[in-house]
C-alpha cells in the first residue's frame, strides 16, 4: 500500500508559479459586505467576513448531499464550516451527529443560523469556534471529516480574513493531520475527504499525510477553463483500513 501511495504522490502536478497563483486568486473587494449565496434551492446570507463558497467547496457539498461522501447515520465533522452549507447538506443527508468547526466566530454563527433555518434541530448540530480541533470534545471521534483548507502556497492579500480563508499555507494541513492522529479523532473505518489544488504545495501536503500513516486515494480530479489549476478531492484512511 505504501508503494501505491507514493506512486500516487509522484503523479501529482507541481505547484503553480507565483504569477499563476496570483492570477487565479484576484483581490476580493466585497468580503466585508453583506452578500448572498445560492446552493440548489437554498439561499444563504453571508455576513461581513464570511467567505462565499467556490466551486471547490461545491465539490464537497454535492458529494455529501448525494451520498458519495457517506454521512448517513454517521458522525460528521465539517472543518472550516464557513457559511454552513456542509452542515446543512449533512443534516439533509441524514448524518447522525454533525460538528461544524471554524476559527471565525461570525462563520460559526452563520452556520448555526442556516442550519436552524433549513434543517431544524435534528440531527443535532454542534457548531464550535475552534482553531482546527482545539475545541473538539475530548474522546469524541468522527466517522467522516471534510476539509477544504486555505492552503494556497503564498500570501495573496494583506487582509487577515483573506489570509484565514485562502493562504495560510501547507502548515495548516500538517497541523490538521497531526491533531487527528494525536487525538485519535477518526473512528474505526473513518475517512477524511480533503480538497487540495496545485495552487498549494500539493505534493508536500500529501507526503505529510502518507508519512503520518494515511493512505490517499484520488476520488475526483478537476481542471478549470483558462488556467492550469488542477483540483483533487482525496479520500484518506488510516493504514490498515484502506482496502
Amino acid at each position: 500500500m505504501s508503494e501505491e501511495s507514493w506512486a500516487l504522490h509522484a503523479s501529482l502536478p507541481p505547484t503553480l508559479t507565483t504569477a499563476e497563483i496570483l492570477e487565479v486568486n484576484p483581490p476580493r473587494n466585497d468580503l466585508h459586505t453583506v452578500r448572498s449565496h445560492t446552493y440548489r434551492d437554498w439561499e444563504f446570507e453571508l455576513p461581513p467576513g464570511v467567505f462565499r463558497p467556490g466551486e471547490t467547496s461545491r465539490m464537497i457539498h454535492d458529494r455529501v448531499l448525494d451520498g458519495r461522501i457517506p454521512v448517513a447515520g454517521r458522525t460528521y465533522v465539517a472543518m472550516g464550516s464557513g457559511l454552513g452549507v456542509e452542515a446543512v447538506v449533512a443534516g439533509i443527508a441524514g448524518a447522525a451527529r454533525i460538528y461544524a468547526l471554524d476559527v471565525h466566530p461570525a462563520s460559526v454563527a452563520a452556520t448555526e443560523a442556516h442550519y436552524r433555518r433549513f434543517v431544524g434541530g435534528t440531527p443535532p448540530l454542534h457548531a464550535l469556534v475552534s482553531d482546527l480541533f482545539s475545541a473538539f470534545p475530548d474522546k469524541a471521534q468522527a466517522d467522516v471529516i471534510t476539509f477544504n483548507p486555505p492552503a494556497v502556497a503564498l500570501k495573496t492579500s494583506e487582509d487577515p480574513d483573506v489570509v484565514r480563508n485562502v493562504c495560510v499555507g501547507a502548515e495548516i494541513t500538517a497541523r490538521f493531520f497531526d491533531q487527528v492522529l494525536a487525538g485519535d479523532l477518526l473512528a474505526p473505518g473513518g475517512e477524511i475527504h480533503l480538497i487540495v489544488s496545485n495552487t498549494a504545495n500539493l505534493r508536500d501536503i500529501i507526503a505529510h499525510a502518507i508519512e503520518s500513516g494515511f493512505v490517499p486515494e484520488i476520488r475526483e480530479r478537476r481542471t478549470w477553463p483558462d488556467d492550469d489549476v488542477q483540483t483533487f478531492l482525496f479520500r484518506l484512511r488510516a493504514k490498515g483500513e484502506a482496502a
